[in-house]
Parts: C-alpha cells; sequence; structure tokens
C-alpha cells in the first residue's frame, strides 16, 4: 500500500513565501529557502513552491531560490508558476527541482503534458487543478485563480489522467486558507476514476481535517500552508495522529 505524504506548500510571489484566504488578501510568511529547510528538517515527505505571481521579469528570481533550496534540502522539491514551455521545465528540473507542476499552460494547450511527460518522464509532471464550485458543478480556474474557464473540473481532470499527468495536485478554491477543511466531496469524486496519485489542497485548519481527507476524500497526499507556515500545526504532530489512527504515513 502506497504511504499517504505530507507535503508543505509555499506560494512564493517576489522571493517571499506568502499566504491568503480563497487566494486574496497576501500577506508575508518567511524566506521560502528557511522554510523548505525548517520543514524538510522536521518531517516533510516533499516541498511544493508554487511560484503565484510568475512572470520573465520574476523567472530567474525562482530559479535561484530553486537552486538554493535543493542545495539545503534533500526530499523531493516541486515547482509551478508559469511553466508554459519544455525549455521552462527543463530550467527548473536542472536547478533542482524534482517535478515540476503545470496549470494555466495546460488548459491553454493541453498537448504540453503529453509532450513534457513523454520528454521527461510523467514521474516529473504534476497538473495543477484550480477549482471552484458553481450551481452543482465544479469548474477550472487559470491564471492564479483570477481567470473561471468554462472547462468542468470532472471532465479536465480525466482527460489530464489521460495526457500523461504524473500526478493531479488540485485545490478547492472554495477550501483555500478557510481552514473548515478539505473538500471531500470534490476530491471523492475524483478518486472514482483517478488511477494516478491525487494531492489534496486548500482547507486545512485542523488535525482531524488531514485524516478526513485521507479516509473521506481519499488522498494519496495532503498538502497545507497556513497551519504550519504561522506554527499551528507542525508536520510532526500530524504524522503522529495519522499513526494513532492506523495511517500508513512515512516516517
Amino acid at each position: 500500500m502506497v504511504k499517504i505524504r505530507i507535503i508543505p506548500c509555499l506560494d512564493v510571489k517576489d522571493g517571499r513565501v506568502v499566504k491568503g484566504i480563497n487566494f486574496l488578501n497576501l500577506i508575508d510568511a518567511g524566506d521560502p529557502v528557511e522554510q523548505a529547510k525548517h520543514y524538510s528538517d522536521n518531517g516533510a515527505d516533499e516541498i511544493c513552491f508554487l511560484d503565484i505571481s510568475a512572470s520573465l521579469e520574476n523567472r530567474d528570481t525562482m530559479i535561484n531560490v530553486v537552486k538554493k533550496t535543493a542545495n539545503e534540502v534533500f526530499i523531493p522539491l516541486t515547482v509551478g508558476g508559469g511553466i508554459s514551455s519544455i525549455e521552462n521545465i527543463q530550467a527548473l528540473l536542472k536547478a533542482g527541482a524534482d517535478k515540476v507542476s503545470i496549470n494555466s499552460a495546460a488548459i491553454k494547450n493541453p498537448y504540453i503534458i503529453k509532450e513534457s511527460s513523454e520528454y521527461f518522464g510523467n514521474q516529473c509532471i504534476v497538473v495543477a487543478v484550480d477549482a471552484k464550485k458553481h450551481n452543482n458543478d465544479w469548474f477550472v480556474y487559470s491564471h492564479g485563480g483570477t481567470n473561471k474557464t468554462e472547462l468542468y473540473a470532472l471532465d479536465w481532470i480525466e482527460r489530464v489522467q489521460e495526457l500523461g499527468a504524473g500526478e493531479i495536485l488540485l485545490t478547492s478554491m472554495d477550501k483555500d486558507g478557510t481552514k473548515s477543511g478539505f473538500d471531500n466531496e470534490l476530491l471523492g469524486k475524483v478518486s472514482e476514476f483517478l488511477k494516478i496519485p491525487i494531492i489534496a489542497s486548500g482547507g486545512v485548519g485542523a488535525l482531524e481535517h488531514f485524516y478526513d481527507g485521507i479516509v473521506k476524500g481519499k488522498a494519496d497526499a495532503l498538502l497545507a500552508a497556513s497551519v504550519f507556515h504561522f506554527n499551528e500545526i507542525s508536520i510532526k504532530e500530524v504524522k503522529k495522529y495519522l499513526k494513532n489512527k492506523n495511517i500508513n504515513i512515512r516516517d
């Protein structure tokens, strides 16, 4: 049985970690390299960096952050934000990333998923999906949650899997930063047809939310940000709690 992973997510803007609620009202949460090393030293299974203000101007900033982090941290590092080409992916992997996360570029050109997974191996390619519920359906959003698309989230995730993605990073925009728990309804629906790992994101506020994300949401990995950044819950606490609940968790 695959062991559940605990992944702290660091949203990076202009070289600093930030955190908000529903993708808005961002506040500073520290230096990304220091944060990543702290999490690595304290039991994180992976680190996820999302460059939420990715542009040509700050591309070099993020490359430098990745290089510095890779020198300090010896667990898998996933990097996303503004990735739109094979060249972008190559540069980040060369800088020390183990995986890249593609979002808006995949919506614009789905075949970048197929092309990149064939070129680098699908173990390197994570497709991030930002979803928000309207009436009784979830829709996909692009550009850091600012643009609503006409894509139904469940249909899009199924297509992404077919195109060769290695993992799905699924963020509930409705839950992001609310600390009310993962969107287990959405996760549960996705897990019914998904054969690749799903990383649950958005909404953690208590230890039981991690448990529910596994048992109710059927997630393979659990991602959180603010509860870790502001020392409300530690990764060691999460792992101890889940082990006591007989969840197969990494040491």
